[in-house]
Parts: structure tokens; sequence; C-alpha cells
């Protein structure tokens, strides 16, 4: 699995940024268990890495940095569509928004996702 960015065109004829690839190696958190744990005692993170939360419906969830070491790029979509993009620093970050799918990356990766933009994951 991949993640995929679509920037929103810059202008009404669909000039803008190019589709890129964020993250090629993409694991879900699709437990209780693995959920809770995120990204918690890792000493560092790939760059082509990306850690997907996928709920069933959108709402506000919150992120913590407790037992994570490292900065991270947290990317709170819904349906498709970014709505907030934050950088969280080790121990100390915690952010809030509404989602149904959370991507945490490492710090830097996300630099060009802005709001509005698409971002998909997609099968190899």
């Amino acid at each position: 699995m991949r993640l995929v960015h679509d920037p929103v065109p810059e202008t009404p004829s669909g000039d803008g940024a190019a589709r890129s690839v964020l993250a090629t190696t993409v694991d879900l958190a699709d437990s209780i268990a693995s959920q809770t744990r995120g990204l918690m005692f890792r000493r560092s993170v790939p760059d082509d890495y990306a850690l997907a939360f996928r709920f069933e419906s959108a709402q506000r969830r919150t992120l913590h940095m407790l037992f994570v070491f490292v900065p991270i790029d947290a990317v709170w979509v819904v349906d498709d569509v970014v709505q907030r993009v934050e950088t969280l620093r080790p121990w100390r970050g915690v952010a809030r928004e509404s989602a149904d799918l959370i991507l945490e990356l490492p710090a830097g990766a996300a630099a060009d996702v802005e709001p509005g933009d698409r971002l998909r994951l997609e099968a190899e």
C-alpha cells in the first residue's frame, strides 16, 4: 500500500503541483492495541513510511506524543480531503481535529500537504 498526495489545483484549468507519493510503506493501525501504541517507543521512522489510522466515521480525534521519541507529521483527513497538518514534537505534542483517517509520517514528509489537498491510500 502507498500514500498518494493530490494537491489542490492552483488554477481553474487544473494547473498546479503534480501528484506525488508520500509513502511507499504504509502500516494500518487496525486494532485497538495498534491504535493505542501508534509510533510509541520507536527510535526512528523511515523516510518512506506512514502509519494510518482508519475510522468508520469522521469525528474529533486526538493524537498525543507520550513515549514517542521522534517528531512526526500528523495529518487529519475526512473523505480523502486534508483537514489539518501538524508537526508534533516528541513527548509534548498534542493535537485534535476531525478525521476518518489519520496519518503519521516522519517529520517533514507532509511539508507540501495543505488543508484541502487530497490524500489517498492505494494498493500497489
